[in-house]
């Protein structure tokens, strides 16, 4: 092959696709046209790679051809369209998809904790089988409230943020075996019932549920996503359902916790932030619970209004599909 006569006679398409590619938006006779010199260079490269290897004119053809197929397939990278749509449709549509389940955990914890929390109050016998009248005390008159100011706030708002994220990851990953999921929920619920009710019975009702509450209905609300969530991976698991093989099920809702994972993320950071500034402040106890419900409903309603706005547009949780708006590609 005579190289110099080689480039000579294609130099021009090269520059040409190299012009396509870099363009942000293009017409459709152009995308055509991008498409043809797309195949002809990988040709050329091919051919230059096998017959008259040229480091230089490898590499520069080499970068024009991964330039032009991440011009025509979309390429990888995250846009801000993308976390626009994951924000509005796919992370509320994948919540709110799941409301049978998260809201099926939160009314059985509820039940339980208050339950929990009645029959510690009253039986000093078994408040005494978890701690000692002087443990008791201790976390009564001091434990409980100082839990939440003695470290600084930013340093705090870190360590219950990630403790949290800790907690509703290991019910979005152990969601497939469900037994662990129902160990994670059973553990936070002795925590609220055992320390509700000690507090309860020591006089303290109303300085547990002015500290608790601020944080904890976003904080919690959180969690049962994440167990009802899991908990439908397992179910997936269990019954398929018609035309649908295990693996299949398990896969599409296992794509679909990916997004309730990456959106819990950001719901347990202002919840963190809430437990760290609010709940601990000087601010009337009202306010602080005001706050709290504030938060709380307003993610409530986002998860309803977005994912039924999305579920009505057709968008897909599943991440092994294209999104039915998003696919349509922009010429």
């Amino acid at each position: 092959m005579d190289l110099d006569a080689y480039v000579a006679e294609h130099a021009g398409e090269w520059r040409r696709l190299e012009q396509l590619a870099s363009r942000r938006r293009l017409r459709a006779a152009e995308v055509d046209e991008m498409i043809a010199l797309y195949q002809r260079t990988g040709t050329h490269l091919s051919a230059i790679r096998s017959r008259a290897a040229d480091p230089a004119l490898v590499a520069r053809l080499s970068r024009i051809v991964l330039t032009a197929r991440g011009a025509i397939t979309g390429g990888g990278a995250l846009s801000w369209s993308q976390v626009g749509q994951f924000f509005t449709a796919t992370f509320p549509l994948a919540v709110f998809q799941a409301w049978r389940w998260w809201c099926a955990v939160a009314t059985s914890f509820t039940v339980l904790s208050f339950g929990l929390m009645w029959y510690v109050a009253s039986h000093p016998d078994f408040q005494h089988a978890f701690l000692t009248d002087d443990q008791i005390q201790q976390l009564v008159n001091t434990d409980f409230v100082s839990y939440y100011s003695e470290h600084a706030a930013q340093n705090f708002a870190l360590h219950v943020w990630t403790n949290n994220a800790l907690i509703s990851a290991l019910c979005l990953a152990s969601g497939v075996l469900v037994i662990p999921v129902f160990l994670a929920l059973a553990y936070n619920l002795l925590n609220v019932g055992l320390d509700g009710g000690l507090m309860i019975a020591g006089g303290r009702t109303d300085v547990f549920f002015g500290l608790i509450l601020p944080h904890g209905l976003l904080e919690l609300t959180a969690v049962f996503v994440a167990a009802g969530v899991g908990l439908r991976i397992g179910w997936a698991w269990i019954a398929p359902g018609p035309l649908r093989s295990r693996g299949q099920a398990l896969g599409a809702a296992a794509r679909s916790a990916m997004l309730v994972a990456l959106g819990l993320v950001v719901v347990l950071a202002v919840s963190g932030l809430i437990e760290a500034f609010v709940t601990p402040s000087g601010l009337p106890t009202p306010v602080r619970i005001g706050i709290g419900v504030l938060a709380w409903g307003g993610f409530l309603t986002y998860v309803v209004a977005f994912g039924s706005r999305a579920r009505n547009r057709r968008y897909s949780t599943d991440l092994g599909e294209e999104f039915t708006e998003a696919a349509v590609p922009t010429v």
